[in-house]
């Protein structure tokens, strides 16, 4: 038998059992199967080393004998079912139903525990019954596949049913677009990190985090490379790039025990190297920091000859290793800090005490360090020879760096964003960001990916924005919310930890909260205080703290699970920081 006919047949018996489950479960509206999608021959026992396993919604048509309740609840399994298999949803509609209902557009996602109303007995509806869906709002899955957490009642979800002639009930009217619960979402969806090309600077990686579903009839690394051919999400729209031509296609992939093979096709000159590495590391990104592919060589194909071939040992920089070197201020000085503690201040001005210097900031390479004051933001180059000069005046945000060397902030009195480049010699360069237009804009603070920026507004919101336009038209755009606290609450600190985790520091009356978003989905874990903290820094998995305590301010450091706090610093130090972030 051949290898072709050995995976069909695995896939049909999958399809057969499936089929003999779902009659089994018959009158429960639908019933949840175990797939995995194909197999392949080298990896049958074990499952496909390029998929993940899932669970597949199998709906059933309407029953005569359902009341409302199960009507309904029967429509919203097949509407998890629906990407799978569209032909059982329409069975629960009227023909005017089909044809004005529409699956496309945001994907609604509420809690699993959702209440369905019916019309109260003394309603005289006639014909017409109109059943509405209550419960908690949980997301809103996007037509790009970004993911955006919702909070708050849901209760605006209306069902009109009418009497079936043979029985049961048929909906003859519901808003467009597919209802999940949370359970369908995290059954059949996938958080995934996509890489395209930074657009400001061609040799780093910017991560797009996105929700894709599962699908039996392919393995989810072509899930992720086909969704990796089509544009980034709204947040990075007009801010990153792709190294795949329009019109480039997945033909096939194929594995073995340590080689993975892509084959493309489309415009692709397989002579021309000039995108091969951008191309080959939005590739391997993609697909290894999903846990697909991990420690196998990558080899991309055009039309099946060889294009590029990626090792797992192969050492690049393309997402930005920024060093972890951790930095204090003592005094208005700048201090360096080891491992276990304090290890000298940094040389020249920089490292001098001075009073009236606030919210420090050090450059990518910890060679410039700017500061606030009371008149505006001064900078110092951090060596024997450095002198503090004021570069920038007005009532100002915090300074921050972004990673091409250039220090920006905004200027509150003027409602304007300013970039300012040390190498130039020239004054502060005024940016386009119309989306800032009348917020009260409090912090901002440029992510080490150099494009994506944290906005504080106000005391309790955290928006987030990216660099878009290019060197020639860099402006601040695709600003949103990406959390706001309640009343009576405001925020103490942000902080970049890696490139898609901003750490937000929040107080209320009943104590802090130290939470870590992931910007991408808004997925929130919250990290356990041990005393009052005034400050945090981060980078990717290092996290300091300036704490306040009952006799001093100190430098606290995470640990590495998350859970308990190590004293650095006990005295005489604050405001840890880390280059960029």
């Amino acid at each position: 038998m051949t290898r072709t006919r050995r995976r069909e047949r695995a896939w049909r018996l999958g399809a057969l059992i499936a089929i003999v489950v779902a009659v089994a479960c018959a009158g429960t509206g639908c019933t949840v199967i175990p797939v995995t999608g194909p197999l392949t021959v080298n990896e049958a026992g074990s499952g496909d080393p390029l998929s993940k396993p899932f669970h597949r919604m199998i709906a059933l048509p309407p029953d005569k004998t359902w009341n409302e309740e199960q009507t309904i609840r029967g429509l919203q399994a097949a509407m998890a079912a629906y990407a799978d298999d569209p032909t059982v949803l329409p069975q629960y509609l009227t023909p005017e139903a089909r044809a004005k209902w529409n699956a496309s557009g945001p994907v609604t996602v509420v809690d699993d525990a959702f209440e369905v109303v019916p019309p109260p007995q003394s309603d005289d509806l006639g014909p017409v019954e109109k059943v509405m869906l209550k419960g908690r709002w949980v997301a809103r899955i996007n037509e790009d596949d970004s993911y955006a957490p919702t909070e708050g009642q849901w209760d605006d979800y209306t069902v009109e049913l009418v009497k079936s002639q043979g029985g049961g009930y048929l909906v003859r009217s519901l808003p467009n677009g597919l209802l999940l619960t949370n359970s369908d979402v995290a059954r059949a969806y996938r958080p995934t990190n996509l890489y395209y090309v930074n657009g400001n600077s061609p040799n780093t990686l910017v991560v797009d985090r996105v929700r894709l579903r599962l699908k039996p009839t392919e393995t989810y690394a072509q899930t992720i490379l086909e969704r990796l051919l089509k544009s980034p999400t709204a947040a990075l729209q007009g801010a990153v790039t792709t190294s795949f031509p329009s019109g480039t296609k997945v033909q096939s992939i194929r594995s073995g025990e340590d080689r993975v093979v892509i084959n493309l096709s489309g415009p692709l000159d397989p002579l021309d190297l000039s995108a091969e590495d951008s191309l080959r590391a939005q590739i391997r990104y993609s697909l290894n920091k999903n846990e697909i592919a991990k420690g196998r060589v990558i080899e991309i194909q055009v039309d099946g000859e060889s294009y590029s071939v990626d090792r797992p040992d192969s050492d690049d920089d393309w997402l930005d290793a920024t060093s972890d070197t951790a930095y204090y201020i003592s005094e208005g000085a700048v201090h360096y800090m080891s491992k276990d503690g304090p290890a000298g201040s940094v040389p020249g001005p920089a490292g001098e005490e001075r009073e009236g210097f606030h919210d420090f900031a050090l450059s990518k390479d910890g060679g410039y360090v700017a500061a606030r004051t009371s008149t505006g933001i001064s900078v110092a180059a951090v060596t024997q020879s450095g002198r503090w000069q004021e570069v920038m005046q007005g009532e100002l945000t915090a300074p921050t760096w972004h990673r091409d060397g250039s220090l920006w902030t905004y200027d509150r009195t003027n409602a304007a964003l300013l970039r300012y480049d040390p190498m130039s010699g020239k004054g502060p360069q005024r940016i386009s960001s119309p989306k800032l237009t009348g917020l009260d804009v409090t912090r901002l603070r440029i992510a080490r990916d150099g494009v994506r920026v944290a906005i504080t507004t106000g005391q309790n919101t955290v928006q987030i924005g990216a660099l878009t336009g290019g060197a020639a038209g860099i402006m601040l755009g695709n600003v949103h919310a990406l959390t706001t606290i309640e009343g009576g609450t405001s925020i103490i600190d942000v902080a970049w930890g890696d490139d898609e985790h901003l750490l937000v520091l929040v107080k209320s009356k009943a104590g802090q909260v130290l939470n870590e978003i992931n910007v991408g989905d808004g997925e929130v874990e919250g990290v356990p205080l041990k005393e009052p903290l005034v400050s945090v820094a981060a980078v990717n998995d290092r996290v300091l703290a300036e704490a306040k305590t009952d006799k001093s301010n100190q430098i606290m450091e995470l640990s590495q699970d998350r859970q308990s706090w190590t004293t650095k610093i006990e005295s005489g130090a604050n405001t840890p920081l880390f280059p960029l972030g």
